[in-house]
């Protein structure tokens, strides 16, 4: 069986173990265990993407096999605001470089849904939302260890030092404080999402 793989198509626990060098019990043990994400095909096969291989690969610091194409550079951020304005902005800010793949919730409950759904490698986070808040969806989206690799940046009209330090100890990786300029936004995203100095 081949084991090259484009980046797109799901992978088979079998090809997993032939990447990794270990028995296909093995591969299963890291699924049920909830080591590897993956999911269930109709037929009750379990399949895992490429995206979620990779991370595993990461997380528990073993190197990626040769046959292994990760999927396009392309990032996902998940903008969530409810000020559409600063939403609408954003997005054109980010879609000038073909780099990003926008997604956008205007609420707390909406965020959680496009979360699961959308899977974000990056979130810029609004902290005062009505109903369900910045602080929560921080906290919801740290509570499970598989999203700690996820990028969010806080935005917030306060300056207050107590809250800035609220969102960040629940797991924002940066905060940047309204209004604020494209330029400065741009910084800050570069260096999180992919480690560039600007």
């Amino acid at each position: 069986m081949s084991t090259e793989n484009n980046g797109k198509k799901p992978l088979t626990t079998g090809q997993i173990a032939q990447f990794c060098h270990v028995t296909h019990r093995g591969v299963l043990k890291w699924v049920e265990s909830g080591k590897l994400r993956a999911y269930r095909t109709p037929g009750k096969h379990s399949r895992v993407s490429v995206e979620d291989f990779l991370n595993f690969l990461k997380q528990y610091n073993m190197p990626i096999p040769e046959g292994i194409q990760p999927p396009a550079t392309q990032k996902k951020i998940l903008i969530v605001d409810d000020d559409r304005g600063i939403v609408h902005s954003l997005q054109r800010v980010l879609m000038v470089e073909n780099k990003y793949i926008v997604e956008a919730a205007f609420d707390g409950f909406e965020a959680g849904k496009k979360f699961s759904d959308f899977r974000p490698d990056f979130i810029i986070l609004d902290i005062c939302m009505p109903g369900l808040d910045g602080y929560q969806v921080c906290s919801n989206i740290r509570q499970d260890k598989d999203n700690m690799h996820v990028k969010i940046l806080a935005i917030s009209g306060m300056s207050e030092p107590q809250e800035i330090k609220k969102i960040l100890d629940l797991g924002a990786n940066d905060y940047l404080q309204k209004p604020f300029s494209n330029e400065v936004f741009q910084q800050k995203l570069k260096l999180l999402l992919w480690g560039q100095k600007t």
